[in-house]
This record gives C-alpha cells, sequence and structure tokens, in this order.
C-alpha cells in the first residue's frame, strides 16, 4: 500500500470567532472541529498525522488532542504555504504521499477524500485537490483547467476580476501531494501582497513546469463549509446534525422530528430505538435497541441497555442496564447506576448510588450515596440524608425493603 502522511493545518488565528478559544478547539456536535479531519484520516489508514499549530493554541490543542499525533508551531500567520513549509524537518525526503486538510472544515465526508486519494495514485498525480461547482463563486478560490482538464490554477476571490457572483468550479482545501514533488516546489511559492505564502499557488506553479495537478470534484457542495465566524458554526453544526439523523435513521432508528433532535458525532444507537421529538444524546452515549427516549430527555456521556425508557428526563454520566424505565421529569446525576427491571417514576434525583435489579422509586425523592437492594419499593417523599456538614456517609438499604412516604434516612 502507498505511504501516506497527513498534515492537518490548525494554525489560524480564528479572530472572526471572538472567543478566547481556539477557533480549531469549538466544538461541532460535540466534537472539536481539530478532530474531524485527524478521525477522517485515521479511518482512511493514514497512521502518522502532523498537526500545524499556533504558538497561542499550541498547548490547548495539545491537551486536547493527547500524544496520538505530531506537532509543528507556525511562528506566525503567515498563509497556508507557510503553514506546510514548518513541517519540512518531518517530512522532506521521505517517499509518499502527502493529505493536506484544514481544522476548521468538519463537513467533508471520508469517501470523498478516499477517492481523491484513490485518483491521485492512479493517475500519478503530483498534486490533487477536491473542487465543487457552485452557482456562485462567492469567496472561494476558481479553479481554472486547461484543454486536458488538469487544473492550471487557483485564483482567490480577492483577485478574481470577474463577476464574484458568477458560476465557478472552487477550491475545497483538500489536497494530495506527491512528497517529493512537493518540497521541489514549496520553495518556489512567492508572497501575496500581505506577505503570506498560499498553497493555492502551487497549481499555477506546476502547470508552468509540465506537472501533473488534477481536481475532483464532489457533488456535495456543503462539504467545503468552513468555519471563520459563529454563524457559520452554527450552519455547519445544522448540516451536520442533519447527516448524523439521516445515517441513524438509515441504520434502523426511527426519529419522529429530525429537526428537534440532537445527536453529537460519537454517540451510538441501537436498532429499532424510538428517539421522540426535543431529545438531546451527547457527549459518548451508547444506547441499546429498542429504546423509547424522550420526548424532551437530554441523555449526556450515559450508556443505557436494551429496551429502555426515558420519558423527559436527565440523564448525566449515568448507566440503566436492560429494561430500565425513568420519568417523567426524573434525573440521573454523574454515578448513577440502575440494574435491569428497575423503575424511577416522576421527579426522581439520585446520585452517585446503585439501585439493584427490580427496585421501585416511583414518585418524588432523592437518593444519593446510597445502595438500593434489589427488590426494595421506596415510597414518595423518601430522601437520603448523608451529609451532615463536613462529611458524606452510605446509606445501605437491603433486599425487599419497603421504605414507606416522607422517609428521611439519616
Amino acid at each position: 500500500m502507498d505511504q501516506w502522511t497527513g498534515v492537518v493545518l490548525a494554525a489560524g488565528d480564528g479572530t472572526r470567532m471572538k472567543s478566547r478559544l481556539s477557533k480549531v478547539l469549538h466544538r461541532v456536535c460535540g466534537k472539536p472541529m481539530v478532530r474531524y479531519p485527524l478521525d477522517l484520516m485515521a479511518r482512511l489508514g493514514i497512521q502518522r498525522r502532523i498537526v500545524v499549530v499556533s504558538p497561542s493554541n499550541r498547548d490547548p490543542v495539545r491537551e486536547e488532542l493527547g500524544d496520538d499525533v505530531e506537532y509543528v508551531t507556525q511562528p506566525e500567520a503567515m498563509g497556508t504555504g507557510d503553514a506546510i513549509a514548518q513541517t519540512r524537518g518531518l517530512l522532506q525526503g521521505l517517499k509518499g504521499h502527502l493529505l493536506v486538510m484544514a481544522a476548521d472544515a468538519p463537513l467533508v465526508r471520508a469517501d470523498s477524500v478516499k477517492t481523491l486519494m484513490s485518483k491521485h495514485i492512479k493517475c500519478a498525480a503530483d498534486m490533487t485537490l477536491l473542487t465543487c461547482r457552485l452557482p456562485s463563486g462567492g469567496d472561494f478560490g476558481r479553479v481554472l483547467r486547461d484543454r486536458e482538464d488538469r487544473v492550471t490554477d487557483i485564483v482567490e476571490a480577492s483577485d478574481w476580476t470577474g463577476a464574484q457572483d458568477s458560476p465557478a468550479e472552487v477550491n475545497g482545501s483538500v489536497y494530495c501531494f506527491d512528497n517529493a514533488w512537493l518540497w521541489d516546489n514549496l520553495d518556489k511559492v512567492g508572497a501575496s501582497s500581505k506577505g503570506e505564502r498560499y498553497i493555492t499557488a502551487l497549481p499555477a506553479i506546476g502547470a508552468a513546469s509540465g506537472a501533473n495537478v488534477l481536481g475532483i470534484e464532489v457533488g456535495d457542495a456543503s462539504e467545503l463549509m468552513g468555519v471563520n465566524n459563529r454563524v457559520q458554526l452554527s450552519e455547519v453544526e445544522r448540516v451536520l446534525r442533519q447527516r448524523i439523523c439521516d445515517e441513524w435513521m438509515l441504520a434502523g432508528v426511527t426519529i419522529a422530528d429530525p429537526a428537534t433532535v440532537y445527536i453529537d458525532a460519537e454517540v451510538t444507537i441501537g436498532q429499532d430505538t424510538i428517539i421522540l421529538p426535543n431529545t438531546m444524546i451527547t457527549g459518548h452515549s451508547m444506547i441499546g435497541a429498542e429504546c423509547e427516549i424522550g420526548p424532551g430527555s437530554v441523555i449526556k456521556d450515559s450508556v443505557l441497555g436494551n429496551r429502555c425508557k426515558a420519558v423527559a428526563s436527565v440523564l448525566e454520566e449515568s448507566i440503566m442496564e436492560d429494561d430500565v424505565d425513568i420519568g417523567p421529569f426524573s434525573h440521573l446525576r454523574p454515578g448513577a447506576y440502575l440494574e435491569s427491571k428497575v423503575h424511577l417514576g416522576n421527579f426522581v434525583e439520585v446520585k452517585e448510588s446503585r439501585f439493584h435489579a427490580g427496585a421501585v422509586m416511583g414518585h418524588f425523592g432523592y437518593v444519593g450515596d446510597a445502595s438500593i437492594g434489589s427488590g426494595v419499593n421506596v415510597g414518595a417523599g423518601m430522601i437520603t440524608c448523608n451529609y451532615d456538614g463536613k462529611d458524606k456517609h452510605r446509606t445501605v438499604i437491603g433486599e425487599g425493603a419497603f421504605i414507606g412516604c416522607d422517609t428521611m434516612l439519616v
């Protein structure tokens, strides 16, 4: 198999985000933007991945990504060509190919990049880029081709002399390079009027020397959407949330009203589960098969087994085994664990506690730092009073116990 290395450009200032948080760490469907291209590369079998960061976001990005990737720093924001140049010490002289992606474009599909890589290898290209045809070129760089359909130039919107709203084939900012060709030509990229060096100058350099520069079109223009401000962040989130809902519905999950359902990118859901309106399933939540979630439920970083039901309730970092039902209007806080066939009714709050198999608490109450034995029936209004003002103590209720209404267990 041809050797590939991935580079993710994550050094942009992101000043238009108006945020103390680095742009590439803003989340889309629960996942930082910078993770999308990295995860895509991993799915395509690219093991070596390099992230180009800035001095200001180097530590936060590394804290998020850990040591699974390599890092290089671009000292100043001097353009995408300069960003690639910072990887010279790691990549120059290596055989193989390079995949370059931006950290602020999370909608690019793995299938599109796989096709791009395949065409790059099959056609022995020096450079291959992802493109799309739009009814209006807008702020995108325009892609120009010769009679043999090879790419001869990318003209940035600021340099385009034609009508800004005219139809155009535009640059998608996803590139494949023959590694040797890239390093033979990168130093030829001159500075723009702003003093910056851009990858987009390479097709013209290649055309002048007879290089094989290709453009591969995608049909879905949303793949090219990038994020420069929070309006665009919300637009990208909307597109990706619809994609996620569509994928789950095609996989056998019923979503009654996708427009009101929010499912994060790293959630998993079992077949024949029903997601009702105004429901959020976030983080790394795992939902089993034949469950019913909602309406109006929030599931965050929680695990639900098969045939569970959560009606108008909130679950945070909690676990429900098979055949458990909860709600409406109950709250599982971090550390709650409900074993099989547990029933919690309305207005029940549980924190750092375990309900053993078959235990029932049908009405309002609070259980914290407790163990509730199997088959226990807890009456309405029962609370555990485990905090003495200094220390928390634990309440233990044995199997088969019956706790009456309005009971305080100290």
